[in-house]
């Protein structure tokens, strides 16, 4: 979502002035003990992740009630900050990614909940993103992380061996001119790589993996590497460039699910649509697995290191507009969310939850998800660092980063150039402004 840095600091002032007002339900704990709580969600029909959280705390609390309520996920930041300022938004709410998590927590908009993250083990995983000075703002239920998905079939078809944890990024990109031109030989016409058009394809890994990069900064020179090697991949035809991955609507789904590409980077969060895909016919049936992220260089790889990817948390918060006399009850449901019970029912429908560790057995027992030992590490081991660094700046220096992603993939200005451009406007735009 693109937004100016005035837009959000002036959804920020407008969730100040406006904590005045009502609340966000009437519904107070009942004479009879129950309770209801209201929790914002979108997609409901084929997002099932909040159902599943709202059912378990039911079963395991039965006077006590979640109520959804859908929102549209192309919209949800801007509808959910118009709601909070009329005081209609739900008892808690999802902070979809961190990008915006600075709006919500400055805006005054998340009730303190650090004695609920105080209760959690240390096995939960993306804590410290809802954190500032020394106050925890949010709960963690999900924690996907950066993967390498690698299609075993195509692979053997061009001779090349499995990714197994080894790999650096120079690996990764000699595997996949190897991996195209061996399928050309073979008479196919999959690539070697598909990445995607977000610019967090190669941003997220940059920010995480190099020493010293810090977005707010706004020297964006640690972009340099990642994009030089994905400009030669485009030109050597190892992978879809991206200007024709976005002139024909390509979806990563699709180029992995239909056997288009022998690989690609992407969250774990596709292992539960790939294996949904696989069993409806929306993607071929094949041998598939997941290894971990390339990495900057060797001293990450290996199955005795720990790899660095990224990816943002998803959390809930409370609503300060809540009933106080369900506040109680509201903690107790973030309690939920963020327990090892919640995180089995969570990996039970495929999604990697913020506990990792406990859900790793449910995880492997679903028919269809690879069991080797790298897919194993993959999943349970490594460092993953925010997309989107929690920060004043970070929404509008996002946005600006876009542009140089597009720019650059598509060949329209060189990557010394864009990351001139950018850190000019970073500087008289947002940091300076």
């Amino acid at each position: 979502m693109k937004r100016s840095i005035a837009a959000v600091l002036g959804a920020v002032t407008a969730l100040s002035l406006t904590l005045t007002g009502c609340g966000s339900g009437d519904d107070e704990g009942g004479a009879d003990g129950k309770t209801t709580l209201t929790l914002a969600g979108w997609s409901l029909a084929t997002t099932p992740e909040f159902k599943v959280l709202a059912d378990g705390f039911h079963a395991a609390n039965p006077d006590l009630t979640v109520e959804l309520k859908e929102y549209d996920p192309k919209n949800y930041d801007t509808q959910m900050i118009a709601d909070l300022a009329a005081g209609k938004a739900p008892d808690v709410y999802v902070q979809k990614t961190l990008k915006n998590f600075y709006t919500y927590q400055n805006g005054k908009q998340l009730l303190d909940v650090s004695d609920v993250a105080s209760g959690l083990g240390s096995t939960t995983n993306g804590l410290s993103a809802y954190q500032v000075e020394g106050k925890t703002y949010a709960i963690p239920y999900r924690q996907d992380s950066w993967v390498i998905y690698y299609n075993r079939a195509l692979f053997d078809q061009a001779k090349v061996k499995y990714p197994d944890a080894s790999w650096t990024w120079d690996d990764y990109a000699a595997a996949g001119k190897q991996l195209t031109t061996g399928l050309k030989a073979a008479g196919s016409k999959a690539l070697g790589i598909y990445e995607h058009t977000w610019q967090s394809t190669l941003q997220g890994f940059a920010l995480a993996q190099t020493p010293g990069a810090d977005l707010n900064s706004g020297n964006f020179g640690y972009l340099k590497p990642y994009y030089t090697r994905a400009v030669d991949l485009q030109k050597a035809g190892a992978q879809v460039g991206l200007g024709d991955a976005t002139t024909n609507n390509l979806t990563y789904q699709a180029q992995f699910g239909k056997q288009q590409a022998a690989m690609m980077t992407m969250g774990t969060w596709y292992i539960a649509t790939l294996l949904s895909q696989q069993k409806s016919g929306d993607a071929d049936k094949f041998e598939w697995g997941i290894a971990p992220a390339p990495q900057l260089d060797k001293s990450t790889t290996g199955l005795s290191a720990t790899p660095v990817t990224f990816a943002d948390p998803t959390g809930m918060g409370i609503n300060p507009k809540i009933n106080k006399d369900k506040i109680d009850t509201a903690k107790k449901f973030l309690a939920y969310v963020g327990s090892a019970d919640a995180a089995k029912a969570l990996a039970g429908i495929g999604i990697t939850p913020a506990n990792t560790d406990a859900a790793a057995d449910t995880i492997f027992a679903i028919p269809g998800v690879p069991t080797d030992a790298v897919s194993k590490f993959a999943f349970t081991k490594h460092d993953t660092k925010p997309e989107n660094p929690v920060g004043k700046y970070t929404a509008p220096l996002q946005n600006i980063l876009n542009d140089l992603h597009t720019g650059v993939l598509s060949g329209t200005t060189d990557i010394d150039t864009a990351i001139a451009q950018a850190q000019d406007k970073a500087k008289n735009e947002v940091l300076n402004k």
